[in-house]
């Protein structure tokens, strides 16, 4: 019986020997390398969790060139399928967010980032009170991992519930408190029956996650006690530092409040995060004794989008921090639907002309092709419109655009100077097309 059907792999129920167990088979019959190595990434690491509060793997096999997993069924459905946000009580959601803690807790302690909480990724089963978390397909074991600034297309988890520092657009870290901040948005919809953010444009949405504040839990739903808006509103920090820093922390918080429930009277206001204490040293990201230099940076480049032209050297030696000084630009990029392209000046690569110009429009290229189809269509009509005959000009030099343009034809040969006219020319009409009045559109 089908469960589920995604872009990448199919869910399926069945039996094993007369068990019961769920299937996960990926969707292509001849799936990438890549892809393939995930798959058995996947199946190992959920298999080692060992744990009560995470799905079990049971094997990993082969079906017509399609790799399958087997994993347990106990009889549980995520929760979005089950349909339950919103509709809950008081005393069901705080003994759910307790269970969805500690289960979080759990594999933090495997020292797993999941990477992808979210209600889908929770099975329940009501008739036993049994919550586990599935879908480790992106999950990782580093204690933190440095995110590049991506389309969100490209992004790995669901937009609606990934954490600000996971956008690559934060200019921090990603570690264990990213799966804080999914878990607090989903915490905010099973309570209220709505995301906090919930707009419809990706790029919107990431912004939202990294720039805006949702409206307090007690705002949407009128029983919902200040202290739990609280505890919900803390996930929900955009910063690491300022939400909870263990899913343990968070659990005990949720069990007083239930505690508190379950004793008849209202729940009273107390101080957050009191065995909130994690054992691991965390440094904080964020830049101190910079705010005027950053606050120069982003003046710079709203008057740039506005349509002025600005240059900002940013000076000083290897390893200060000028590149993480420039990259919080990012916020106000996002707001502005932007590009953010970088190229290093090599000192191996003295000998090639414009490397890092040329590794900044490769880079800019990537992020075109992982957009929609009518966005690269209008990219494609541009691009034509300004290159016209001398695209295989800049097509030789950044084979990527080819993607885009389509097949180009040979430029005629010119004598040395006239060549490099041509290229000069060329490539200042390829950067214009990029730094028109209407982008975006």
């Amino acid at each position: 019986m089908p469960l589920h059907d995604s872009s990448n792999s199919v869910i399926l129920r069945g039996s094993d020997g007369g068990k019961p167990v769920v299937l996960k088979m990926l969707k292509e019959e001849y799936p990438s390398p890549e892809r393939t190595a995930r798959f058995h990434r996947e199946f190992e690491l959920t298999r080692d969790l060992g744990l009560a509060t995470a799905v079990q793997a049971r094997a990993l096999l082969t079906d017509r060139n399609r790799l399958v997993m087997v994993l347990e069924d106990f009889g549980g459905t995520s929760l979005d399928r089950l349909q339950i946000a919103g509709t809950l009580s008081m005393g069901e959601f705080l003994d759910l967010a307790v269970r969805l803690a500690g289960a979080l807790a759990d594999i933090h302690a495997k020292g797993v980032v999941h990477k992808d909480i979210n209600p889908s990724n929770i099975v329940s089963n009501p008739d036993t009170g049994a919550v586990k978390l599935i879908d480790f397909g992106i999950s990782s074991q580093l204690a933190s991992e440095n995110q590049s600034l991506r389309t969100p297309a490209s992004l790995e988890g669901t937009l609606a519930y990934i954490s600000p520092e996971q956008t690559g657009r934060m200019n921090r870290a990603l570690d264990q408190r990213a799966d804080l901040y999914s878990l607090g948005v989903s915490l905010y919809e099973l309570l209220t029956g709505r995301l906090p953010f919930d707009d419809d444009d990706p790029l919107a949405l990431v912004h939202a996650h990294i720039a805006r504040q949702p409206a307090p839990a007690s705002e949407v739903r009128d029983d919902v006690p200040e202290v739990v808006a609280a505890i919900i509103d803390r996930l929900l920090q955009k910063n690491a530092e300022d939400r909870y820093q263990t899913a343990r922390g968070l659990q005990i918080d949720l069990q007083r409040c239930l505690a508190q429930h379950a004793d008849g009277g209202p729940i009273r206001t107390f101080e957050l995060g009191d065995h909130d204490a994690s054992d691991r040293l965390q440094l904080s990201e964020k830049l101190y004794g910079r705010e005027v230099e950053i606050q120069a940076l982003v003046d710079a480049f709203e008057r740039a989008s506005d349509g002025n032209a600005e240059l900002m050297m940013v000076a000083g030696r290897a390893g200060i921090g000028k590149s993480a000084l420039v990259r919080e630009v990012y916020k106000p990029l996002t707001q502005r639907r932007g590009y953010f392209v970088a190229g290093k000046f090599d000192q191996y690569q003295r000998n090639i002309p414009y490397a890092s110009l040329i590794q900044c429009l490769r880079s800019l290229v990537m992020q075109l092709l992982t957009e929609s189809e009518s966005s690269l269509a209008r990219w494609r009509e541009l691009l034509a419109d300004e290159l016209r005959a001398n695209a295989r000009v800049v097509v030789d030099v950044i084979p990527e655009l080819e993607l885009i343009v389509g097949e180009t034809l040979p430029v005629p040969r010119l004598d040395p100077t006239e060549a490099q006219n041509r290229y000069m020319l060329t490539m200042r009409r390829f950067i214009g097309v990029f730094g028109r009045a209407d982008h975006p559109w």
